[in-house]
């Protein structure tokens, strides 16, 4: 289904401040400002600020609107503005443009709690609900699985430099290998049964390596064990050395107890600090699948369903039942993850309430051996001893629970194993492969059209920096300046679109990009000839002095901004 932008519209109460209409094709932001005005952030125009403020009624966020990227700074004039006059963005989707066909109208403003304003189709949504329904209109029924619904479009808006200067890496350099082996194995419509297994293992994995690293704390396992042994040989010597004062039997028991009592203290101290790291590490990642779970008012969102199911057809499962397999595919995530939970805190209780008596006890030991006045240099020997036995039981339980986390991570990992010999055998690989030369056909022959250059995609599996396998995709074309990295950029995106047609994959029909005025003249009038045939919607924002004389005309400007005429009109206020 296709899904294209109608408009957007920026008001304040009833006043409307700019309402701009698209069209299919090439729609151009111009910047009017004569060549040498200002450009700095917070001082330019508007153009690209045209790009957020669509990207924030999708799902984006608010504080890239008045924040400079580089310098993290916010520029208060726009951002009191927004807050002040109440600003509320209107954008309107539809399915077709030319023809009367479904329309989405995604409301929100700038505010926060009772004055919040977050809404599709009139219907008010919290933030998890607001993210389900945008999913919804483009992949009815995938909330709460991977890639999400901000993953899927990342193509489709291209403002920030890192997808502004990569094809394919879309998503923020925090992003991981195999989270774009998920987007793109989906993108390409290649259906993978065992990927929710997959995911939930990797996150279990990515626990327990949370957990083996803090226990480590920058030290092997074989080097606890050489230290575990000094530790040992020095005790064996201190209790030599003990052995050979001569005290009253009373005292030697006291100390003996003593010494004993301090060890199992200093043990069940490291067991609980342990188990309260395990505790925290599963509560986090119960947390962020909490996240995933939908809690969606159902009367809200049965509009959006019907409308669903009247431009789908007939739908073999209700809404209800869509949204209770789907939590209960969560709920199923959230209690493998926190199986371990009760076990955990039965365990730190327990050793709590041991930890407390052996603290009594501890001090009732003291007092009496303060009373009978043991000599000076045994009293050292008894601290050292016992600040030994600290060690060691530190040790003891580092290593101990360095082998558990050992043997876990390889019953994981066979696990993932079994579930990666299917992804990886030459059977989906080649499935894979075949989805990706289909491709490459629109690829490269849109490339080629625009360029003059076949370009193509490939993918190959490879073993990443942390020993697992996954996916890569990749441009194989050399394009070095920047102005031929847009026109690859720009290739791939409309050769998706119209890969993602043939095979009926769901996706957006249109594609915010900033910065073509960094692509030759001639590839630009050829791109605005090409999405207009292909009916693609390429919303990007161009400098008036770069523009193209072709291009210089009402049918392909939407907006033109300048110095005197910022997009929010603040210096008419």
């Amino acid at each position: 289904m296709p899904v294209f932008l109608k408009s957007l519209k920026i008001s304040s109460g009833e006043r409307i401040i700019r309402e701009v209409v698209f069209h299919k094709g090439l729609n151009l932001i111009v910047d009017d400002t004569p060549a040498g005005g200002s450009s700095a952030t917070g001082n330019n125009v508007g153009k690209t600020t045209l790009l957020m403020l669509v990207d924030y009624c999708l799902g984006g966020s608010a504080k890239q609107i008045y924040t400079d990227p580089e310098s993290r700074s916010e520029y208060k004039p726009v951002k009191d503005f927004l807050a002040d006059a109440k600003v509320l963005i209107t954008l309107i989707l539809r399915e077709d443009l030319e023809h009367k066909s479904r329309e989405v109208i995604i409301e929100r403003n700038f505010l926060s709690r009772k004055e919040k304003i977050q809404r599709i189709d009139g219907l008010d949504l919290n933030d998890s609900e607001f993210e389900e329904a945008l999913t919804n209109i483009l992949v009815p029924g995938h909330y709460g699985r991977k890639p999400t619904f901000r993953q899927i479009i990342s193509h489709n808006i291209r403002y920030k430099e890192l997808s502004l200067s990569n094809t394919l890496k879309t998503l923020d350099k925090f992003t991981r290998d195999d989270e774009y082996e998920t987007l793109y194995l989906f993108l390409f419509g290649i259906e993978f049964t065992d990927g929710s297994e997959r995911q939930r293992l990797l996150a279990e994995i990515r626990v327990e390596e949370s957990f083996k690293a803090r226990l480590e704390g920058g030290m092997t396992k074989s080097a606890y064990e050489a230290a575990l042994a000094l530790a040992e040989g020095e005790i064996a010597e201190l209790e030599r050395r003990r052995a050979s004062f001569d005290v009253n039997g009373g005292l030697k028991d006291d100390l003996q107890r003593l010494s004993d009592v301090k060890r199992q203290i200093n043990s069940l101290t490291a067991d609980l600090s342990r188990l309260s790291i395990r505790r925290g590490l599963i509560l986090e990642a119960e947390r962020d699948l909490q996240v995933a779970r939908s809690s969606a008012d159902l009367k809200q969102i049965e509009s959006i369903y019907r409308q669903a199911k009247a431009n789908i057809g007939t739908l073999q499962k209700t809404f209800e039942e869509l949204q209770e397999f789907h939590n209960n595919m969560v709920m199923e995530k959230i209690r493998y993850i926190t199986r371990d939970l009760p076990r955990l805190e039965s365990e730190i209780e327990s050793r709590q309430t041991e930890l407390v008596d052996l603290l009594a006890t501890e001090a009732r030991l003291g007092e009496q051996i303060a009373r009978k006045e043991p000599l000076d240099a045994l009293e050292t020997i008894i601290s050292e001893l016992n600040e030994k036995f600290r060690v060691k039981g530190h040790y003891e339980k580092t290593v101990q629970q360095l082998d558990e986390v050992d043997t876990t991570l390889r019953e994981l990992y066979q696990r993932l194993g079994d579930i990666d010999d299917s992804l990886f055998s030459e059977e989906t690989e080649r499935k894979i492969k075949a989805k990706v030369l289909e491709f490459n056909r629109f690829f490269s022959k849109v490339s080629q059209e625009l360029y003059g250059e076949k370009y193509a995609l490939t993918v190959d599996p490879k073993v990443n920096r942390k020993g697992r396998r996954v996916y890569e995709f990749s441009a194989i074309n050399a394009n070095l300046s920047s102005g031929k990295k847009q026109g690859e950029i720009t290739c791939f995106d409309i050769a998706y679109t119209l890969y993602a047609d043939s095979a009926s994959i769901p996706c957006m029909h249109f594609l915010l990009t900033d910065k073509k005025e960094l692509v030759h003249d001639n590839q630009l009038v050829r791109i605005a000839s090409e999405v207009n045939r292909y009916e693609i919607q390429l919303i990007t924002s161009i400098l008036r002095d770069k523009l193209p004389r072709e291009l210089d005309q009402e049918g392909y400007i939407v907006l033109r901004l300048s110095q005197n005429d910022k997009l929010f009109r603040i210096e008419h206020k």
